[in-house]
């Protein structure tokens, strides 16, 4: 009877241990799970896909319009959109197309044509270009293929700025208050 009884203990012992225990549990104690990840922040153009030109209408070659702009992703953090647009290959440096701020948060987009005013009837300014004025100044590279990058920045506060700032004005005031950012490039070269 003690061997039935050893024996059956034995068996229901070994049949213990080898049953798989439910790991999946033990193994999600140790593991630290990320936070739900927002989606990075994207910035599109119906008018040019990244890397590519930059069509003519939006040119100094065209009609120097202002292309359209769309961004989504933006942090529910937000409060503001900040827009700088500029030439890194400029003979000069850096070149200054176009500067935006205190766009609200709720914008996802800025139409084809904005009117060169200070204030934006969708609220925010538009500030100063390098060719000195206010508003878009499109591409007018005096030589070779240059790169355009359309920054959009999402800000956590409202710039203390007047309307007509300057990128370098903009660019001190969102020190710190950058939540988000995307950019497109686009490409133009004179014929």
């Amino acid at each position: 009877m003690k061997v039935r009884f050893t024996v059956v203990g034995l068996l229901l012992l070994l049949v213990g241990c080898a049953s798989p225990a439910p790991p999946a549990k033990r193994q999600l104690e140790n593991v630290n799970l990320p936070q739900t990840a927002q989606p990075a922040m994207q910035v599109t153009s119906t008018a040019f896909k990244e890397g590519q030109p930059i069509p003519r209408q939006y040119t100094c070659d065209g009609v120097n319009i202002s292309p359209p702009l769309e961004w989504n992703g933006t942090p529910k953090s937000a409060k503001t959109i900040a827009i700088i647009a500029d030439d890194p290959d400029a003979p000069s440096g850096t070149f200054v197309h176009w500067v935006v701020y205190n766009l609200p948060a709720e914008n996802i987009g800025l139409v084809e044509n904005l009117p060169t005013t200070e204030s934006l009837k969708a609220g925010g300014f538009q500030g100063k270009n390098d060719f000195q004025k206010i508003g878009y100044g499109g591409p007018c590279p005096p030589s070779g293929t240059h790169r355009y990058f359309f920054k959009v920045y999402a800000l956590d506060s409202e710039l203390a700025l007047k309307a007509g700032a300057t990128k370098a004005d903009v660019e001190k005031a969102m020190q710190g208050h950058i939540v988000a950012q995307a950019q497109l490039m686009g490409t133009y070269r004179r014929q």
